[in-house]
């Protein structure tokens, strides 16, 4: 091959010519011989329309296929690429005489998978950090409209607490995997260990500020609060949420189940093991100050406890744990699609 126009870049994506291999951000992906040729076809004429007829010459060899060969083969292609027919990204479909290649295409004898894998974990930061912010929302609801006295100030202000303490840990949470994915790729199981760094940080800053900031304005220390293991659980949680979403791109539902199920696991499995989340710190905020909107005591008799006991706290655990990684992976999907 010369030594231009060996690479052609689109996107994520970049085809190495020479060596017959398509990456996605620096990863591999398999295409048989023939839907590679036919996605060089597209991308090596971007912006014109290529026939049916062409296909069959170029790609086929003219060997007689019949049509429904060559709409497998843009299935195919379209699936690896993220791609989808009724808003194309990168083919597109002419009615009744071919296909075309809509996204640009740089050309050059240099790869550029690093600008694409830096793209990629910034905006793995972005979708963390607006998953971040769905999840305090939803928490902030539920803890406002359950766990207090019906009040629209303590509605008001459990909310506003839970998107900003959920919104700043996801972003610290994002950080991490974003690193870690520059480091080892979107797909690497390093994004768990990246998450669950930038949870394990963000947290234990996020515990010091907490305590040292109530003690200064009410005089009282205020005990256990939400620290840097539940932040490393919940980093875990998004991590495994990304990986999900990667693995199970084409079955959201199969994905945001099992983010949801590992939030709620490693939730409940740090709750087990002395772990406080949200809704025991709350508990403790209501306890030293009775004469506040709070009401978590509510939540515990609906499980039958006299207050909020172990059953609420473990519960409550790991309902935050499933709502913040399914809202992390719900996030990532709208990402991968747009």
């Amino acid at each position: 091959m010369a030594d231009i126009h060996r690479f052609l870049n689109f996107g994520e994506f970049t085809i190495d010519l020479a060596n017959r291999r398509l990456d996605r951000s620096g990863e591999p992906i398999d295409l048989g011989s023939r839907y590679f040729d036919a996605l060089c076809l597209l991308a090596s004429h971007q912006g014109d329309l290529v026939s049916k007829d062409r296909f069959m010459a170029e790609v086929w060899k003219g060997i007689p296929v019949t049509d429904e060969a060559l709409t497998q083969c843009i299935r195919t292609l379209r699936r690896a690429l993220g791609d989808e027919a009724a808003a194309p990204r990168y083919i597109e479909t002419v009615p009744k005489h071919g296909y075309q290649f809509v996204a640009p295409v740089s050309h050059g004898n240099e790869p550029s998978p690093q600008r694409a894998i830096q793209a990629h974990a910034g905006r793995i930061v972005g979708a963390t950090t607006i998953g971040g912010l769905g999840a305090g929302l939803i928490g902030g609801s539920f803890y406002g409209l359950l766990g207090t006295d019906g009040g629209a100030a303590g509605l008001a202000t459990l909310v506003l607490l839970c998107v900003s303490l959920s919104v700043l840990g996801a972003s610290g949470i994002g950080a991490g995997m974003g690193l870690a994915s520059l480091w080892r790729g979107a797909k690497s199981p390093a994004i768990l260990a990246g998450g669950a760094l930038g949870g394990l940080v963000v947290g234990a800053l996020g515990s010091a500020l907490a305590s040292s900031g109530l003690e200064a304005i009410t005089g009282t220390f205020p005990g256990r609060v939400t620290g840097m293991f539940e932040g490393m659980a919940l980093g875990l949680s998004a991590g495994a949420a990304v990986l999900m979403a990667e693995r199970f791109a084409r079955t959201p539902r199969i994905a945001l189940s099992g983010a949801a199920a590992a939030g709620g696991t490693l939730a409940g499995l740090t709750t087990l093991g002395g772990g406080w989340f949200l809704g025991s710190t709350l508990a403790v905020l209501e306890a030293q100050f009775p004469q506040s909107h709070l009401e978590i005591a509510n939540l515990g008799r609906a499980f039958g406890e006299s207050g909020f006991g172990d059953t609420a706290r473990f519960a409550t655990a790991m309902l935050e744990g499933s709502v913040f990684a399914a809202s992390i992976g719900l996030a990532y999907l709208r990402w991968r699609k747009a």
